[in-house]
């Protein structure tokens, strides 16, 4: 038997209370300095690798970067401790739009532009604010318990990663996968330059719906009326499109129609584009302003002229609109049509979806530009044929239908953004025209210069898995850890993102070896953080939770089991701030589990299933085996609620609330061979429980984990494994029983109106024939019951069925209630209960209500009127049974 004294040293290894913000940053430090997440590559452990998204470098972690960090952590930390050599590379994005806008901001305020101090200075400029801004995220990412391994760092700039991404440009140059050509682009009137879809964002805006007539004022003579909400990109109209079909201007296909503005005519074309149902079944074409109309253009051969500068203001038309921003020239087109009396109806609102620059918040010019492209045809199909073929998995398999809709559906990418800080084009102009493309260990002829255009940030992060480990040497990382286990990343840049790593990681991998033909072998695709509404968070709304504002609050625990609770494949999550309350109400249940059972002796030591363990000690470890399987397949599924789920209903209804209880009967006993098993079984589930539950609450386990065993830290103690040696159906059921009966025998007592843990005298006849005649000393502490003495006469009874049998429950509350003391709390909790259910009939009678509130609300409203009901039924018999109010 464990001694006093070692058994308060025990429990002096643990705070008296669990504050989380005083302990994480020295457990964090621990860590990094035990060395714990250092990848050796020379190991001969199995390899799991993954690389992080990177953030931006200037950016601040947001709750779906958390998100994300908390799942790979997790993964990675159980893989450490399954024995896997495990390499989580950390590293940031050079994010050119953004930091550009950053620097030019900074360099407003000082009243100079980029151009003013001219392009190397600019780039300089940059580097000094990535070297201000640059350990932000890292100091984040700590603060998250993020298990990366910081000696591998990277940054999308770096020498080395700059590198591969000059080498890929000119293989893929060279094998004519890289062309330039004049194609519709995104256009950012503010930044100047191209952007990707993902930096354009979507909002409904009301303009105005014009319809003006095109060709003679005289009805009798050929004329179309179109109709437009942007009428500034008349000026560069070179066609009317109607419908093949369309019997109404049947005759009028194939003639010219006069520009109002411009000296020359516009042909009237016949196009399937056109819906004849749609307004007057008339569209004007201008293919250098709309990328629908751009593919018109293209069918027909019809000029595109670029009508606006790089700025949106009209230009090089030779109108009276040459200078005027867009919005200026929409308002003058207007009023001179009208002098002209072709505005045929009256100018009237119209709401429509316009694209916004995500960074610059202007409304984007589909633009006709001079841009660099990459051919995507044979990128795509072996993207495609890599999930095909089965070498990446896509999780949740839900998602592959996307997957091919994009892959199948590509179209060419636009690489190249008008920019200074990114990768510079590695193409140089000679002067005669000459093109040529530069590799990184070679030089430009005498006299040539330099694209000044540089790639799009996706270009150099679709490299990432294979450029930050040393691509294109022959490395040992690459060797070891190359291809990465998993990428897990938001269902929402699955395209933008994931696709593009497939695609490059499919092309250089013809030349790596025959395994290593992807970039990764699973996508983890995982929803959105939402707002407990169900809402998506948006500064606009600002229903906006910062991750560190509640690791402060709750703890970095409660952050992650809360993100890791919520978590199913593909599907989006709902958070708020009682659900990280309720994540710190578990942190500190655990702790005061474990701090009881190390005041109780609790300890690791060798524990058989032929020891004297009783019918608990047999249910809670056929239990842990059942949860630790449970935990391990929830993993493997990337099942995480699944695995949060088992381990958080064992371990506080299972563990706490009903072992803890029985175990204090078993000390209570007083004999020496019972209490050492007892404080053996508590040092066993404790110890395999914080095992369990280390990768998605590191910091607490630690703590709780190095104060149980002694041991030097649990970030590589081995995973828990399942063996049947403590496989105990019979007891499994014996306990269910007991806890049904106990649970039915605490109801039956708060109805007589019994305090809970005043004890009354109760007689169970049953209870030996029900299979638990040996089990009364537990059912009597738990249900705070007495033995009867002679003479007893129960006034109240109760019948409990359980599996074996039915026991009978007698109880004498004779002289134990206060009747009108209960009568009166009774009363007042009637009057709570009625008031909750008029309010909650209230909203669910109001259709106001109804029709506006989120799904999820209405949800909880019902389920809150449903309660009240129940408690107004309750309550209202109760009383009845004690004689009234």
């Amino acid at each position: 038997m464990v001694t006093v004294d070692a058994t308060a040293d025990r429990a002096d290894r643990l705070p008296k209370t669990w504050e989380p913000s005083e302990h994480e940053a020295d457990l964090y430090q621990s860590w990094l300095d035990g060395g714990y997440f250092t990848a050796d590559a020379a190991s001969d452990k199995p390899a799991y690798s993954v690389v992080i998204p990177p953030p931006n470098v200037n950016g601040h972690l947001h709750m779906g970067h958390a998100y994300n960090h908390v799942l790979i952590d997790a993964l990675c930390r159980r893989r450490r401790m399954q024995g896997y050599e495990v390499l989580w590379l950390p590293g940031t994005d050079h994010a050119a739009i953004a930091m550009q806008v950053l620097v030019e901001r900074k360099l407003a305020t000082e009243g100079l532009s980029r151009d003013d101090i001219g392009r190397e200075a600019f780039i300089d400029k940059v580097w000094e604010a990535k070297a201000e801004y640059g350990d932000q995220i890292a100091s984040q990412m700590r603060k998250l318990g993020d298990s990366v391994d910081w000696s591998r760092e990277r940054f999308t700039m770096d020498d080395g990663l700059s590198r591969a991404v000059q080498t890929v440009f000119k293989q893929m140059y060279d094998d004519g996968l890289i062309y330039r050509a004049e194609r519709l682009v995104n256009w950012s009137p503010v930044l100047k330059t191209a952007i990707s879809d993902i930096e354009v964002n979507y909002e409904e805006v009301e303009g105005e719906l014009v319809s003006f007539r095109y060709g003679s004022l005289d009805d009798a003579q050929p004329h179309v009326v179109v109709a437009t909400t942007r009428l500034e990109t008349m000026l560069g109209d070179t066609a009317i499109a109607v419908h093949p079909d369309d019997e109404r201007y049947r005759d009028l296909v194939g003639t010219e129609l006069d520009h109002p503005f411009l000296d020359h005519t516009i042909p009237v074309i016949a196009d399937e584009y056109v819906d004849p149902e749609f307004g007057t079944g008339a569209v004007k074409i201008t293919p250098a302003h709309d990328p629908n109309d751009f593919a018109v253009g293209q069918r027909h051969d019809l000029a595109m002229p670029t009508i606006m500068d790089e700025t949106a203001h009209i230009a090089n038309t030779g109108t009276q609109f040459d200078g005027l921003d867009r919005y200026e020239a929409r308002a003058a087109i207007r009023d001179a049509l009208a002098e002209q009396g072709r505005i045929v109806k009256e100018v009237r609102p119209y709401l429509h979806s316009v694209g916004h620059s995500e960074r610059s918040g202007e409304a984007i010019e589909p633009r006709l530009s001079m841009q660099w492209w990459v051919r995507v045809e044979s990128l795509a199909r072996s993207a495609g044929d890599a999930v095909h073929d089965g070498e990446t998995t896509i999780y949740p398999k839900s998602m592959e239908p996307r997957w091919f809709g994009w892959i199948d559906d590509m179209h060419d990418w636009c690489i190249s953004r008008q920019l200074w800080w990114g990768h510079r084009i590695p193409i140089w102009y000679g002067p005669e025209g000459e093109i040529v493309c530069v590799g990184p260990d070679e030089q430009a002829p005498e006299g040539y210069t330099q694209e000044t255009d540089v790639l799009d940030t996706w270009f150099s992060s679709g490299l990432w898995p294979f450029s930050t480990m040393g691509w294109p040497d022959k490395t040992p990382d690459l060797d070891k850890f190359y291809p990465t286990s998993v990428m897990v990343t938001g269902y929402d840049i699955l395209f933008f993102w994931v696709a593009r790593m497939m695609m490059f990681g499919t092309y250089v991998g013809r030349d790596m070896g025959p395994d290593k033909n992807v970039p990764f072998r699973d996508v983890l695709l995982h929803g959105l953080v939402r707002d407990q509404f169900g809402r998506k968070m948006s500064k606009s709304k600002g229903n906006g939770i910062d991750p560190l504002d509640w690791v402060e609050r709750f703890g970095a625990d409660a952050l992650r089991f809360t993100l890791a609770r919520g978590s199913n494949p593909g599907a989006d999550l709902a958070v708020g701030d009682d659900h990280a309350q309720s994540s710190r109400n578990f942190a500190t249940k655990l702790f005061n589990a474990t701090r009881f059972a190390l005041m109780n002796g609790a300890e690791v030591g060798e524990l058989k299933a032929d020891d004297d363990l009783t019918v608990a000690d047999r249910w809670i470890l056929h239990r842990l085996e059942e949860v630790t399987e449970t935990a391990d397949k929830g993993f493997e599924s990337y099942e995480f609620s699944r695995v949060c789920e088992a381990l958080y209903h064992f371990a506080w209804d299972e563990f706490c609330d009903w072992y803890l209880e029985l175990a204090k009967v078993q000390f209570a006993e007083g004999d020496d061979s019972r209490t050492r098993t007892t404080q053996l079984v508590l040092g066993r589930v404790l110890d395999s429980l914080m095992r369990l539950l280390h990768p998605v609450m590191p910091f607490v386990t630690e703590t709780l984990w190095r104060a149980l065993t002694g041991g030097e830290t649990v970030t590589v103690a081995q995973w828990p494994t399942v063996n049947g040696e403590f496989s105990a159906p019979e007891a499994v059921a014996r306990v269910e029983d007991m806890q049904t009966l106990v649970t039915e025998v605490r109801r039956f007592r708060g109805d007589q109106g019994l305090k809970p843990r005043q004890r009354v005298a109760a007689d169970l006849p049953g209870l030996a024939a029900a299979g638990l005649g040996a089990d009364r000393d537990y059912i009597d502490s738990l249900a705070a019951l007495n033995r009867p003495d002679d003479g007893f006469s129960p006034t109240a009874t109760l019948e409990v069925r359980l599996s074996a049998g039915t026991v009978d429950v007698a109880i004498d509350t004779s002289g134990t209630v206060d009747v009108e003391a209960e009568k009166r709390r009774l009363a007042k909790d009637l009057a709570v209960a009625e008031k909750e259910l008029a309010q909650t009939s209230a909203k669910l009678g109001n259709d106001q209500f109804l029709a506006k509130a989120p799904d999820t609300v209405v949800a909880k409203i019902r389920d809150r009127n449903r309660i009240a009901t129940e408690e107004v039924e309750r309550i209202s018999a109760k009383l009845a049974d004690l004689g009234g109010a």
